[in-house]
């Protein structure tokens, strides 16, 4: 029997909560369809998120994509269907992904990380990009290029040392209607490996604490800069992370397990911690950076 799970028609990292939502209700070995043939537009967390639901199956998932030619077309720029072929049983029809015109929106394409040598391959890739987004249209300081660079090699290596399996990444620049009324970057990196309580844990030495749970993992990771590694500076990948967000006022979201940890600014009313979510394995990151207003 299969179980049809039912994409919004709007896929960001708060109505994707509802597809994990349906998901916990399935066990990992039961076959699922990921029905998108309403969805009209998705984020690119929208679209690495799916690709993590894919990659948490025990059972290969089915999938149908979005019946709407220009949302399905989007898709493909983005590099989705490349990928998605790779993780899904394809259902209905597969638009071939054409070239992505310089001027697009779509800074990095979907893109698989699961080596060190992909992330540099990913910050190689988007660095000249970058510079014209970051200082021309987001109005940053030009040294926020090379930082913004680190922030996304930084995001790419958690995978890597982090979820014990491979994961995706995908960055655009878009005008947050609602939430900003300007435009922003937005980067999303999702795996569905190990999380990080699972990965604290396997760290030598480690005992469990009164309070251990997923909640309580993000915070070490986050906020206190807790790493399984031992070496010295070893977790400090995420100290580095917040500290460019917060110095651009941007948001950095990291959810993991069951809980959901928040670097909230002023534009935004997201809870800093949730915890008793849907479980889904591995991390979902999304960090936005917005358009710098500056004085008249």
């Amino acid at each position: 029997m299969t179980t049809v799970i039912t994409v919004p028609l709007s896929l960001d990292d708060e109505t994707f909560e509802e597809i994990f939502e349906q998901l916990a209700a399935v066990s990992p070995e039961q076959k699922v369809l990921i029905d998108a043939r309403r969805t009209r537009w998705a984020s690119p967390y929208g679209l690495t998120a799916l690709l993590a639901v894919a990659q948490s199956r025990a059972e290969r998932a089915a999938f149908a994509g979005p019946d709407h030619e220009e949302t399905a077309s989007y898709w493909a720029r983005a590099g989705f269907y490349r990928h998605a072929e790779a993780v899904f049983e394809m259902h209905g029809r597969v638009p071939r992904q054409r070239e992505v015109p310089w001027e697009s929106t779509v800074l990095l394409e979907i893109t698989d990380v699961s080596a060190s040598d992909d992330v540099h391959t990913v910050v190689e890739r988007i660095q000249a990009r970058a510079q014209a987004i970051l200082v021309h249209e987001l109005h940053l300081d030009p040294q926020a290029t090379l930082r913004f660079a680190m922030t996304l090699s930084e995001v790419c290596q958690n995978i890597v040392e982090h979820a014990g399996q491979g994961g995706w990444v995908a960055v655009q620049s878009y005008h947050f209607r609602q939430r900003l009324g300007r435009h922003a970057v937005v980067i999303a990196v999702c795996d569905a490996g190990l999380g990080f309580r699972r990965s604290l844990e396997s760290t030598p030495g480690w005992k469990p604490r009164d309070r251990w749970d997923d909640g309580a993992a993000l915070e070490d990771a986050l906020v206190r800069g807790v790493s399984r590694y031992r070496d010295p500076g070893r977790g400090q990948g995420l100290a580095g992370v917040r500290k460019f967000v917060g110095r651009w006022n941007g948001k950095l979201s990291i959810r993991s397990g069951t809980a959901r940890i928040a670097i909230v600014p002023a534009w935004d009313d997201a809870v800093p911690l949730q915890e008793g979510l849907p479980h889904f394995p591995g991390a979902q990151v999304q960090i936005t950076i917005p358009e710098r207003v500056t004085a008249a």
